[in-house]
């Protein structure tokens, strides 16, 4: 997901190594260009002091290397310098590359290396898991995580058999996000305490609200994959259960969800992260359309650079069923337990970046949009509930709604339970089969029995 929050084009294979000094200021995390002055790896300190401690970060964009700028900068008595590899995840190039390092070892093998939604299982619960230390053995405890305030379901995610074994600085529960103007025309309210009970609990409320929204001309959402990350997250059961491909009745559902909106003339058509999609966000589409489904990320990161004219036009509100959508998650090699001063140096940065509340920590940068001294930069949703309690989350783009007041329940609200470290694979296929049915190319039928193959060709998984 953080690839769509630096921006495709920023997807490039780099290497570089951050200086392990202060001064200069940081930068921006979510600039594109952002890289850091190199030094020399593993060199000693002047005056006979002990060599630096070397960390071996992996990413698959620069937002996490440009962290450490910040650490360095707010740690200067800290005795470590980054050594970075950022490798992007286009074309499937980062997870190859990394278990490769992961497996080979040694002193060029990743200390801390992130993992995003769409693959981070294989590293926390799947076959890469066995790399991962134990957060309890880099001394961060459960404690820690509950007087943070993290959300359950990114907990889950990291875990496995009850051991933490990654978590993220940033939270990725999902709003309504809708446009006031419409809803007031609609609804006569743009409250989002009223719209939270029009377009909810529940998917006959949020269809029911679609039929009044079309009656005024407006469609409820810009096409069918806005409503597929809610009713992918909120099922019972992931893909797989005891082997075998499991197709969750709240999954199925969204065959006839995604039908009915096509065939009422709910939404424009559109798929997202195309420029029809784009082109609703700033209301140019064919109908006006009233919201979107997602995380902070979605808001800051991508209608932030769309919505032209409907700047300051949109509000955000609780959806009908509790949902995530993305995340990064940091994770550490267990071979660090191995050596004193690298757990130590290992266990204070992943600390800083995922567990710190204090104002100096990164969480609180990020909430704030602080990372850079003297500038105000974006604000997002944080992994800690604490510190955007007490963060200032009013944005523009909501006509000044502090969006911390909705995400802090929706990321509460969100299951991380259903989750497989197939995902990434079967739901392209899934969807693919779902367009299918509803342009009419394909019967119900056909179109799961076409899906069910094609999991059986790819991945090898038999159905139930």
């Amino acid at each position: 997901m953080k690839r769509v929050l630096v921006g495709l084009s920023l997807m490039l294979v780099m290497s570089s190594v951050l200086a392990a000094c202060g001064g200069g200021g940081s930068k921006e995390p979510n600039s594109p260009n952002n890289t850091a002055p190199a030094t020399n790896n593993g060199s000693a300190s002047k005056g006979g002091e002990s060599p630096k401690v070397t960390i071996n970060l992996w990413s698959f964009t620069d937002e996490i290397p440009n962290m450490t700028q910040k650490y360095l900068e707010t740690h200067p008595d800290a005795n470590v310098e980054f050594k970075t590899t950022v490798i992007a995840t286009t074309d499937g190039a980062y997870q190859p590359a990394l278990d490769q390092a992961l497996a080979g070892g040694g002193k060029d093998a990743p200390d801390i290396y992130a993992a995003e939604a769409a693959f981070v299982l294989k590293y926390t619960q799947g076959d890469a898991s066995i790399y991962a230390a134990n957060y309890a053995d880099l001394g961060l405890d459960d404690q820690m995580v509950k007087d943070a305030g993290i959300a359950q379901y990114s907990v889950d995610i990291g875990s496995k058999d009850g051991e933490l074994k990654g978590l993220g600085y940033q939270a990725t529960g999902g709003a309504f996000i809708y446009r006031r103007s419409l809803a007031k025309d609609t609804f006569g309210t743009d409250d989002p305490a009223a719209i939270k009970n029009e377009i909810g609990p529940g998917w006959d409320k949020f269809f029911a609200a679609a039929a009044k929204l079309k009656a005024k001309g407006y469609g409820i959402v810009s096409g069918d994959g806005d409503i597929w990350h809610p009713i992918e997250n909120s099922s019972d059961k992931g893909w797989i259960v005891d082997g075998k491909l499991h197709i969750d009745p709240k999954r199925e559902q969204f065959l006839d969800l995604a039908k009915e909106l096509k065939d009422k003339g709910y939404h424009n058509d559109t798929r997202d992260w195309q420029e029809a999609w784009y082109a609703d966000m700033s209301g140019t589409g064919a109908q006006p359309i009233f919201g979107f489904f997602g995380p902070a990320w979605l808001i800051n990161y991508v209608m932030n650079g769309q919505v032209k004219d409907t700047n300051g036009d949109w509000a955000v509100t609780e959806p009908p069923t509790g949902f995530f959508w993305g995340g990064t998650w940091l994770l550490a090699n267990n071979e660090v337990t191995k050596d004193e001063a690298k757990k130590a140096a290992v266990a204070d940065f992943i600390k800083w970046v995922t567990l710190d509340t204090s104002d100096t920590g990164l969480q609180t940068y990020w909430a704030n949009g602080t990372m850079k001294e003297g500038e105000q930069g974006t604000k997002d949703s944080v992994a800690s509930s604490v510190v955007m309690s007490k963060s200032n989350g009013e944005i523009e783009l909501l006509g000044g709604q502090n969006m911390f007041d909705v995400f802090v329940p929706a990321n509460a609200n969100a299951s991380g339970k259903n989750l497989t470290q197939f995902d990434e694979s079967i739901n392209l296929l899934w969807r693919d089969q779902v367009r299918e049915y509803t342009s009419g190319n394909k019967d119900r039928a056909s179109a799961i029995a076409t899906f069910k193959q094609q999991v059986k060709d790819q991945l090898d998984i038999d159905s139930e």
